[in-house]
C-alpha cells in the first residue's frame, strides 16, 4: 500500500515534531514517522537528565503552534538570571534590565516533545506514525519513498530529516558532514539542592573546564561538569556518596548545600555541520543539519528556529503555487538558515576555546571582558537578546506571528 505526501517528517522528537505542527492547517499533507513513543508525563516522576534551556523565540514558536500550554501544564522552570565568571571577572544578567519577565526556560526534552506530539491530532492534514520503523529510504534526486517495517510505503515530494546527528536520511541522500570532537566530555548530574526552586542558570570557567547548574522544578537542579574523558568516566563509577564530596569539594559556594545526587549522565563534546541543507526533495532540520557546542544551551533553540522557517517557506511556495520540493524554493530555507546557524556555532566554539585557555594574557583578556560587561549597559543587552533568541534574521513565528490566518 502507497500513501502520497507532500511533506515526510522522519523523526518525531522536538525539532521533527515542531515542523509538523507549524504546517498544521496548512494545504501540504504531512506525515511524521517516530521510532518510539515517549513515556507519559506524571508529576510525581523524577525529573529527566535530558534538559534544555528554551529561549524567549522557541517559547513564542512554541506558543504560536498551541504546545507551549502543554508544557506549562506538565513542568517548567522559568529563570530571570544569568551569571559567568571566572577569578576576577563576573557579570550576572537580569531579564528585568530589558523589561522581560524571564531570560528563558529550562524545560526536560521529553515534556517539549509530549506537548507538540499531542498537538498533532488537532491538524487534520498532519498524520503521526508512531512507533513505526524504516526499513528502507529510496531517493531518486526528485521525491523519495519510505518503506516501514509493516510494508507501507510513503511517497515524498520533499522528505524533510529530523532524525539527529546520525541521521539515516542525510547519509541515505548523500550529504557530508564538516565534524570535530572537543576531546572533552560533559557529565550531567541531577541533584536535590537544600534551596528552594531557584531563578538562576550559572556557569564558572576553571582550568578543567566550565561547571554550570540549570535550575529545575522544586528543590531540584541539574549540574553540567566539564571535563576530560578519562576523568568523566572515573566521576561517573564513583558510587553517588563519593561523588557528591567530590563535586561539592569542585564546584562554587553558590551551589549550597547538595542533599543528594538522584541521577548521573554524560555525552561528548562535539561540533557538527552538514555541508548542505538541502537537496531537490530534501531539507534538513536540528541535529541532523547541525551539532553545536552545548555550552549556551543553543541546540534545541536553533533547532526550533529551522522548523518554524523551513515551514514558513514551504506554507508561502504553496500559497503562491510553487513547487515546495523545488530548489529555487528549498534554498530560500538554506539561506535563512545556515549562516545563521554557523555564526551561532562560530561564536560557541570562540567562546568555549578562549575560556578553555590558561595562557596568561588570554585570562586577563577574558576577565576584563567579563567585567566589561557587567558595566556598559549596550554590551549587556546585545548579550541577553541573543541568548534569547531574539537577534538576527528571525523565522515569523519566532516574531510571535502567525503562518496561517485562523
Amino acid at each position: 500500500m502507497k500513501q502520497q505526501f507532500d511533506v515526510v517528517i522522519v523523526g518525531g522528537g522536538m525539532v521533527g515534531a515542531a515542523v509538523a505542527c507549524c504546517l498544521g492547517d496548512s494545504e501540504l499533507k504531512v506525515a511524521v514517522i517516530e521510532s518510539q513513543v515517549p513515556e507519559s508525563f506524571a508529576p510525581e516522576q523524577p525529573h529527566d537528565l535530558r534538559v534544555s534551556a528554551l529561549s524567549i523565540a522557541s517559547k513564542k514558536i512554541l506558543e504560536a503552534v498551541g504546545a507551549w500550554q502543554g508544557i506549562e501544564n506538565r513542568r517548567c522552570c522559568p529563570f530571570k538570571r544569568m551569571r559567568v565568571w571566572e577569578t576576577a571577572g563576573d557579570t550576572t544578567f537580569n531579564s528585568d534590565d530589558i523589561r522581560y519577565p524571564e531570560l528563558g526556560y529550562i524545560v526536560e526534552n521529553r515534556i517539549t516533545q509530549l506537548a507538540l506530539l499531542e498537538r498533532l491530532p488537532a491538524f487534520s492534514n498532519v498524520q503521526l506514525m508512531m512507533p513505526a520503523t524504516i526499513t528502507k529510504i529510496s531517493y531518486d534526486g526528485e521525491g523519495a519513498e519510505i518503506t516501514l517495517e509493516e510494508g507501507e510505503v510513503l511517497s515524498a515530494k520533499l522528505l524533510v530529516a529530523a532524525d539527529g546527528g546520525q541521521s539515516r536520511v542525510r547519509q541515505s541522500v548523500g550529504i557530508g558532514v564538516t565534524s570535530w570532537d572537543y576531546n572533552q566530555h560533559a557529565l550531567v548530574i541531577y541533584i536535590e539542592t537544600a534551596y528552594p526552586q531557584q531563578d538562576i542558570t550559572w556557569q564558572r570557567f576553571v582550568s578543567s573546564g566550565p561547571q554550570a547548574f540549570l535550575p529545575l522544578t522544586g528543590p531540584y537542579g541539574s549540574l553540567v561538569w566539564y571535563q576530560s574523558p578519562d576523568e568523566v568516566r572515573r566521576l561517573k563509577a564513583l558510587p553517588y556518596d563519593q561523588l557528591k564530596a567530590e563535586l561539592v569539594a569542585a564546584f562554587p559556594d553558590c551551589l549550597g548545600e547538595v542533599k543528594q545526587i538522584l541521577g548521573v549522565a554524560s555525552f561528548p563534546l562535539k561540533r557538527q555541520h552538514a555541508q548542505r541543507y538541502i537537496k531537490p526533495g530534501v531539507a534538513l532540520v536540528g541535529d541532523a543539519a547541525h551539532m553545536i557546542n552545548p555550552l549556551a544551551g543553543q541546540g534545541v533553540n536553533i533547532g526550533l528556529l529551522d522548523a518554524a522557517a523551513l515551514a514558513e517557506v514551504l506554507i508561502q511556495a504553496s500559497q503562491h503555487g510553487k513547487d515546495i520540493a523545488g530548489l529555487a524554493v528549498l534554498q530560500r530555507y538554506e539561506s535563512l538558515r545556515r549562516n545563521e546557524n554557523l555564526k551561532m556555532m562560530t561564536v560557541m566554539d570562540v567562546f568555549y576555546r578562549f575560556f578553555s585557555n590558561d595562557i596568561l594574557p588570554v585570562k586577563v583578556l577574558r576577565n576584563l571582558g567579563l567585567g566589561l560587561a557587567q558595566r556598559i549597559g549596550p554590551a549587556r543587552i546585545k548579550v541577553m537578546k541573543a541568548a534569547m533568541g531574539l537577534e538576527g534574521n528571525l523565522p515569523r513565528l519566532a516574531k510571535g506571528e502567525l503562518l496561517i490566518s485562523k
